[in-house]
């Protein structure tokens, strides 16, 4: 099958980051097209907007066969015998920088130096992209696939002059246009829920192949990413707790309970400490993302517990060998991660109401809305109900969007495809999951 897969909203991101001064840094998790973005399409754009080829330089740190570019110091100097030199604007492409090694700065002698000064006797590929970001005319682009290593450092190392674009799998409007023989949007929606949107599982022709595509993508390259990674002796603990995160989307949960649930079901023997550190690890690579609950009432976070969602909804799958395919779950994890890509930031939200036991005594009661989502001062609840087959179950989705006490919006989204947005008598909307899905700009029309 030879298809092209567009990411035109990326691209545009790329071009209004062109020559701002900032190292470009375009995240995500592994096989989700950061390469295919940077090398292919935006390649193509620079060459079609008459950029030279030789003004537009690449490196695969990720397939090099040349080790000695994963130190930076060498790979600085590569990079800089290979500028043309005639001033002309200079586009650096460089992929999976952070394997990149960290060493030690040529004639350091480690035994003179104060322990507390040793962490400066290292050169990292922050300090040679840094330095590279001073040449003039040189416009850096990178893509790496761990939020530690590159994001929570931007501010120190790159002095705020670093710019991320998240990258995550194809979306339901990227994912449509590619199925233009399909039958009906049930058949699109369920195999996007079943197999998700990694581009190259998407371009997979049958069913067998995308389950093995996935299947040997987590197991040979997830997995074993992220034990070399963190230097794990094995990943016997890593699979079953990611098992029981993906077999839990939507659910509440904090390291405590993950480990109990190692401990007593697996029989596992660890502890909320080290499973903290783990899930930490996983969320790192972009496999799973966390969802803070939050008080709307009482306008505060809680501590814990709170949600996990996965990347990508066939990696679940995979991880579960597909014996789970919850299709409410799963569509939940798919707005989750709409609203994520639209960049909203997503919480869970509680409802905390007064109420009577059946003791008669007084209790505070907790009713969830599935997402409160934000972007500047614009708030909207959002809750996913994969089937509304009467009014009695519409009365128990929207009960805490009718308590919420204030006047924002409030969306329910239905696993419906076809059903078109219409509002109740209580400003309540109702939207299929097509419709939501399709129009980037769904919830802004409202």
């Amino acid at each position: 099958m030879s298809m092209e897969i567009e990411r035109p909203e990326y691209l545009a991101q790329l071009e209004a980051a062109r020559m701002n001064g900032a190292v470009k840094i375009i995240t995500g998790i592994r096989r989700c097209g950061k390469s295919y973005l940077l090398r292919k399409i935006f390649k193509r754009h620079l060459l079609n907007e008459g950029i030279a080829q030789d003004h537009i330089i690449e490196i695969d740190l990720e397939q090099t066969e040349d080790d000695s570019l994963l130190n930076p110091i060498k790979l600085e100097r590569c990079i800089k015998a290979m500028l043309p030199g005639d001033g002309k604007p200079t586009f650096l492409l460089i992929d999976e920088i952070q394997r990149c090694d960290m060493v030690l700065r040529e004639g350091v002698d480690l035994s003179k130096l104060h322990p507390n000064s040793r962490k400066n006797a290292y050169v990292t590929f922050y300090h040679t992209i840094s330095a590279l970001r001073q040449l003039p005319n040189v416009d850096i682009y990178v893509t790496g696939s761990n939020s530690k290593m590159l994001a929570s450092d931007i501010a120190t190392e790159f002095r705020g002059r670093g710019e991320v674009i998240h990258v995550m799998p194809l979306s339901m409007s990227e994912f449509l246009p590619l199925r233009k023989d399909a039958r009906d949007l049930y058949s699109v929606f369920y195999e996007y829920l079943d197999y998700g949107g990694l581009p190259e599982c998407v371009l997979k022709p049958t069913e067998t192949e995308k389950v093995r595509y996935l299947t040997n993508l987590y197991k040979t390259i997830y997995l074993r990413d992220v034990a070399e990674r963190n230097k794990l002796k094995g990943d016997t603990m890593l699979d079953a707790l990611t098992s029981v995160i993906m077999s839990g989307i939507g659910g509440l949960a904090n390291p405590a309970k993950l480990a109990n649930t190692l401990n007593t079901v697996m029989d596992m023997n660890t502890n909320r400490v080290t499973v903290g550190k783990y899930v930490d690890f996983l969320a790192n690579a972009f496999i799973i993302h966390k969802a803070m609950r939050y008080d709307i009432k009482g306008k505060r976070y809680f501590e814990t517990p709170f949600k996990y969602y996965a990347a990508d909804c066939g990696l679940r799958n995979a991880c579960l060998n597909f014996r789970q395919n919850e299709r409410s779950h799963l569509m939940e994890n798919a707005i989750f991660n709409e609203l994520v890509k639209r960049g909203y930031s997503v919480d869970v939200g509680d409802v905390m109401m007064d109420g009577i036991n059946q003791s008669g005594k007084h209790e505070i009661r907790r009713h969830e809305i599935d997402f409160v989502v934000n972007k500047a001062s614009e708030r909207i609840y959002i809750q996913s109900a994969f089937t509304i087959p009467d009014s009695a179950k519409r009365e128990q989705e929207t009960f805490s969007l009718r308590h919420t006490g204030d006047s924002f919006r409030k969306v329910v989204v239905t696993g419906d495809p076809y059903e078109k947005p219409w509002m109740d008598d209580n400003g309540i909307t109702f939207m299929g999951i097509m419709p939501f899905l399709l129009d980037p700009h769904s919830l802004e029309t409202l």
